[in-house]
């Protein structure tokens, strides 16, 4: 069973697992679970999808309970009327706040986007950083005899496609477990030494306004067992106090996390 964090009668939000594919796509025809199909039979109605996470990205995921309701949100979405806060850990020191206006070029499926013009310009794309915690652990990596990473706070603006994994490796402080943009020296050796493997994103936050009452409603995803282990190892269990801790029902636990979403 999926974690629900919220329901009402138009509404319904999870916390999705990293390693999920949010609905069924013909370019992952070997899949078997997802989070639409999954919902929808627990909760015994239909599901809409107003967003999206790639399938190695966990936490919140809103979803609504009718097709009038799903274009308000949608409408929300598109108008950037929804605050979004991630958190991630990326490799080496990264400090302080800022901004970061690094327009994207599209990055194109050989499958699904075949058709798609190649030479599109780049988009405009902003996100905000804020640092959040550092550490330096014992681990030889590469040239280098110890290993450094950054709790890292991430607000996107904007919503292309991979927008905060790319602009962090735009900054060379790739999120670790990105096997497309970061550094694959740094994903194994998190594997290896502190048992966390898959994409170190999580969106931990999704505020919005209520599209039938209008109320604030600020929706907030807990920390999975990977994520709980790595704030163990690198001594950062005080950070991030208002995400609790969510244990997933085994069935829950998918191993597959390969980086093949189309989404961000």
């Amino acid at each position: 069973m999926l974690n629900i964090i919220y329901q009402d009668e138009h509404l319904v939000a999870v916390n999705k697992p990293a390693g999920w594919l949010v609905h069924r796509s013909w370019l992952d025809r070997h899949e078997t679970v997802f989070v639409m199909q999954t919902l929808r039979d627990q909760i015994g109605q239909h599901v809409f999808p107003v967003h999206r996470l790639d399938r190695p990205t966990s936490g919140v995921l809103l979803m609504a309970l009718s097709s009038d309701v799903a274009r308000l949100l949608s409408e929300q979405f598109e108008q950037r009327e929804m605050n979004k806060t991630y958190h991630a850990v990326v490799r080496g020191y990264l400090e302080g706040e800022a901004v970061i206006d690094y327009a994207l070029t599209p990055e194109l499926d050989k499958i699904a986007d075949k058709f798609a013009d190649p030479d599109k310009a780049p988009q405009t794309a902003v996100s905000h950083y804020r640092s959040l915690a550092t550490v330096e652990m014992p681990v030889a990596v590469g040239k280098y005899q110890t290993a450094r990473y950054s709790l890292v706070e991430l607000k996107p603006e904007t919503g292309r496609k991979h927008q905060l994994r790319r602009h962090m490796s735009h900054l060379r402080h790739p999120i670790i477990g990105d096997t497309k943009h970061g550094d694959l020296r740094q994903n194994r050796a998190m594997a290896q030494h502190f048992s966390c493997s898959g994409l170190m994103l999580h969106a931990s936050e999704l505020c919005l306004e209520h599209p039938v009452t209008g109320e604030p409603l600020c929706l907030q995803a807990g920390l999975d067992d990977r994520w709980q282990r790595m704030m163990s190892h690198f001594g950062w269990q005080s950070y991030l106090p208002h995400l609790e801790r969510v244990e997933f029902p085994e069935s829950c636990v998918h191993d597959n996390q390969n980086d093949v979403s189309v989404n961000s």
